[in-house]
């Protein structure tokens, strides 16, 4: 039995129900308890699938289309396959030579406003389950922007957004992407915002909305927060640590959900 569990059992029960964190765990000697064990081999065996595990872009794809009820792009990053993409992180930031043709056909020109990019990143699975619930709950709050057609990428980091966001000369770009699994979440999906993409931009000119799935931050919590982010990043022509957001303009913004 575990320190905390033998000296404060109340608070040992009352920690464990408010967070899938391993508090209080029991042990036999030096050991963790055999169902702990179990669990905790389960939950590494989780997230270890979840990295390795192929987006299923035919499905997704119909998915957004029919959400949006636009254009949804079908593209790839540099990084050939899954074995690739977890080897070399910088041909995930940016397109193959497909998607680059694809894109020098399209002039930019201010008919587009903002840039929703949808990549597998570290967990394919968050952005199965999680990105078409999130989009219903956002896309009623980005009534008057001005949507450039949906980019799906496989195989894809949160910076590639910096080169299709450029290449269809949007103000702002947000790449919906399966963020690294942990032991109690394999399907945690993140929000990565950015004013004037382009290849280049740190991650200290982005905004990170992230744990969005049922069990952290719901998604009409989430739609606020970032439809928040995005009025923000308007007004300050702006995103990342330099970004103030008012609290007046979240709160209007989960209000209107």
């Amino acid at each position: 039995m575990s320190e905390l569990t033998r000296l404060t059992p109340d608070l040992a029960a009352r920690s464990c129900a408010l967070t899938p964190a391993r508090v209080g765990l029991g042990r036999t000697g030096v050991s963790l308890e055999t169902h702990d064990l179990l669990d905790f081999q389960r939950a590494h065996a989780q997230a270890r699938d979840a990295v390795h595990a192929r987006l299923q872009p035919v499905a997704l794809a119909a998915s957004l289309q029919l959400i949006t009820g636009g254009e949804v792009l079908r593209l790839h990053s540099a990084a050939a396959d899954r074995a690739t993409y977890l080897k070399r992180p910088d041909l995930g930031r940016k397109l193959d030579e497909a998607g680059r043709s694809l894109f020098a056909s399209i002039s930019p020109t201010d008919t587009w406003e903002l840039a929703l990019i949808v990549a597998d990143g570290l967990s394919a699975l968050a952005v199965e389950r999680h990105v078409a619930p999130l989009l219903n709950e956002l896309l009623p709050r980005l009534a008057g922007w001005r949507l450039a057609p949906v980019c799906l990428v496989e195989q894809g980091r949160v910076a590639i957004g910096d080169e299709i966001g450029l290449a269809l000369g949007v103000e702002i770009a947000v790449v919906l992407i399966g963020e690294r699994p942990g032991l109690s979440a394999p399907d945690s999906l993140g929000a990565y915002i950015t004013w004037n993409p382009r290849p280049g931009r740190t991650d200290a000119e982005r905004n990170c909305i992230s744990n969005i799935r049922v069990e952290g931050l719901g998604y009409k919590l989430a739609a606020a927060q970032i439809a928040a982010t995005l009025i923000g990043a308007r007004r300050q022509q702006l995103t990342g640590v330099a970004l103030k957001i008012e609290t007046c303009i979240i709160e209007k913004a989960i209000e209107k959900g």
